[in-house]
């Protein structure tokens, strides 16, 4: 058997809180690192590649605390492409706009697995978003940016790809216990039981299959 030795110096006990990379963790909420927040909110105005990578570094680890954040953050994440890096005063915008959606992020609720989860999502001209939440309190936010291609398709098609998206995105959650989504796509409330148009949306579709969910 092996030997375990713990250094006091290293220990805490009887905490009602502990900090965890980067986070803070009680037995019900989860929220970010006070430092960490102001580390952000200080992170300097820069026009170099590198200094933007590092704050989309920063911001981006901490995304699921963030409603929108793929959304939001899009104007910077665009300079990342090849020969794109060009500052302009709508990426001054972004910059401080994501400063101050950190400076008021949410805490987060720790999911209780003994209460139904509930999925509501959301398709932007630009981008999808979700949110996982309990009893209304929400417990992770996922965003992506669509591709260009995506941007012009219907929301319709934009919705149901969010919708699989998000549910893959929490499959942990969702495996073997039934969960609710929650859209403001009335055709999508029959999603299951309609005649599907697209192979691209029928594969989507294929990605539900094993889920017990339903769609209000």
């Amino acid at each position: 058997m092996n030997s375990l030795v713990v250094k006091q110096s290293k220990c805490q006990f009887g905490q009602t809180s502990v900090t965890y990379l980067g986070h803070i963790i009680s037995s019900s909420i989860g929220q970010v690192d006070p430092k960490k927040i102001q580390s952000i909110e200080s992170w300097p105005l820069s026009f170099f590649l590198k200094e933007v990578h590092g704050f989309l570094g920063l911001t981006g680890y901490y995304r699921r605390f963030a409603k929108g954040y793929a959304q939001l953050a899009s104007p910077l994440t665009n300079l990342l492409k090849k020969d794109s890096f060009v500052w302009s005063d709508k990426a001054s915008t972004t910059f401080f706009d994501l400063k101050r959606a950190f400076s008021s992020v949410s805490v987060l609720a720790l999911p209780d697995f003994s209460k139904v989860f509930f999925v509501k999502t959301n398709a932007s001209g630009i981008g999808i978003g979700a949110v996982l939440s309990q009893e209304g309190h929400p417990i992770a936010f996922f965003s992506q940016k669509l591709s260009p291609r995506m941007q012009v398709t219907s929301t319709y098609t934009r919705e149901i790809f969010a919708i699989t998206q998000a549910v893959q995105k929490w499959h942990q959650y969702h495996l073997g216990r039934k969960f609710t989504i929650i859209t403001d796509q009335q055709p999508l409330k029959s999603l299951t039981s309609q005649v599907i148009q697209t192979l691209e949306q029928q594969q989507w579709l294929c990605k539900l299959i094993g889920y017990n969910f339903e769609i209000v």
